[in-house]
């Protein structure tokens, strides 16, 4: 089996379900949402280029792509590349509600594709100012969509969650499983 993700939090998802990759490959495509593309159709388009780039390079192997996107209303948030985008973002999503979007593409041995949506709502609580500069200036938001990391401590920002918590982290579990189980790999706890 093949992951399409350099992300040390799917590696990490992964083994809580007794999953190892034989290798990691990430894919590297353009990740720029196409003009008027809606977050859900984004993150499905970049989940199925990723897994068939990397089927490409290893034929006859399970891969397994995933990609997040964190949308407020339609608006597709972005990986934050500074901590002025992780202030950006964090004002944005500070006392509202947002959707995180993760979708999945497994590519069996066949070459068949099969896709999964998760998708999260995320609250989170009236953030001052003073909370979000502490947060952008502490790094831990650089390079995550919409410029926070729940697994870290944005968490305490979360009023509320529906969904999956390990979607918003980067690779809903269930729907992992369940793709993975369908495309022939034998799971150690069934």
């Amino acid at each position: 089996m093949v992951l399409a993700s350099a992300s040390p939090r799917r590696l990490d998802l992964l083994a809580r379900i007794g999953i190892v990759p034989d290798a990691i490959d990430p894919a590297e495509i353009d990740e720029a949402p196409g003009g008027a593309e809606l977050p859900a159709e984004h993150a499905r388009r970049l989940a199925a280029e990723k897994a068939a780039v990397v089927a490409a390079r290893h034929a006859g192997a399970i891969v397994l792509a995933a990609d997040t996107v964190v949308a407020a209303g339609r608006r597709i948030l972005p990986k934050a590349a500074d901590a002025d985008a992780v202030r950006a973002c964090l004002k944005l999503l500070s006392g509202r509600r947002h959707r995180v979007l993760t979708a999945l593409t497994v590519i069996d041995a066949g070459g068949v594709a099969r896709h999964r949506l998760s998708i999260s709502i995320v609250i989170f609580g009236p953030l001052t100012a003073a909370t979000i500069e502490r947060y952008a200036v502490s790094g831990e938001g650089i390079g995550k969509a919409g410029g926070y990391a729940i697994q870290g401590a944005a968490e305490g920002f979360v009023r509320a969650l529906s969904g999956s918590h390990s979607g918003v982290v980067g690779l809903p579990l269930f729907e992992t499983r369940a793709l993975l189980i369908a495309a022939g790999l034998s799971l150690p706890h069934g």
